[in-house]
């Protein structure tokens, strides 16, 4: 419960502002069909993260607890600092092709998600939680909580958010979860 609980709220705080969540934005105002925008999201989330959580719970198997712990700590006072970082999606918004809004925005969230700092949070969860379905439940329910809302809301959303805050309280929560790491180090 605490590997869903921690991965939901790392993921959704960190997801606000960021660049996934703006091509979320401009896909449904590109579209306007939120539906399979919310499908194609949520599938290329599960894939992405499942991937990042397999890689995560390598890493878990192959290095020492100690190491694991240094690298951890060390992963997330770095993405606590990327987070402040505010994202800009510079790329134009996909065109539809004949595979349809689905297929774009499932391919163009996967791509998107590469090497973002929510599939790095993903890896790393893994790698301290032992329960991989937990992690990617909780940062795939992370994403949509962050995302889907946008898509329904279009660009009403976008005006209301204060993304510096968001993004000081997400660099927080990386941090401090770099610290419980140090603190209490990995579950046995």
């Amino acid at each position: 419960m605490e590997a869903l609980a921690v991965s939901t709220i790392v993921v959704a705080l960190g997801e606000i502002g960021d660049k996934t969540q703006l091509l979320a934005l401009m896909l449904a105002v590109r579209f306007r069909r939120p539906w399979p925008i919310a499908a194609g999201i949520l599938v290329a989330t599960l894939v992405n993260h499942t991937l990042a959580g397999a890689v995560g719970n390598w890493i878990r198997s192959v290095v020492t607890p100690d190491t694991l712990k240094w690298l951890l700590a060390g992963s997330f006072f770095a993405v606590a600092l990327w987070s402040l970082k505010p994202d800009t999606h510079e790329d134009e918004t996909p065109v539809a092709t004949g595979f349809g809004v689905f297929a774009v925005t499932t391919v163009a969230f996967f791509l998107t998600e590469m090497g973002d700092k929510t599939q790095i949070a993903t890896m790393m969860l893994a790698a301290r939680f032992e329960s991989l379905a937990a992690v990617v439940a909780g940062t795939t329910l992370g994403m949509l909580i962050a995302d889907v809302p946008v898509v329904f809301a279009g660009n009403l959303a976008a005006d209301r958010i204060p993304f510096t805050a968001v993004r000081i309280v997400a660099a927080l929560l990386f941090a401090a979860l770099g610290v419980w790491v140090l603190v209490t180090g990995l579950p046995a």
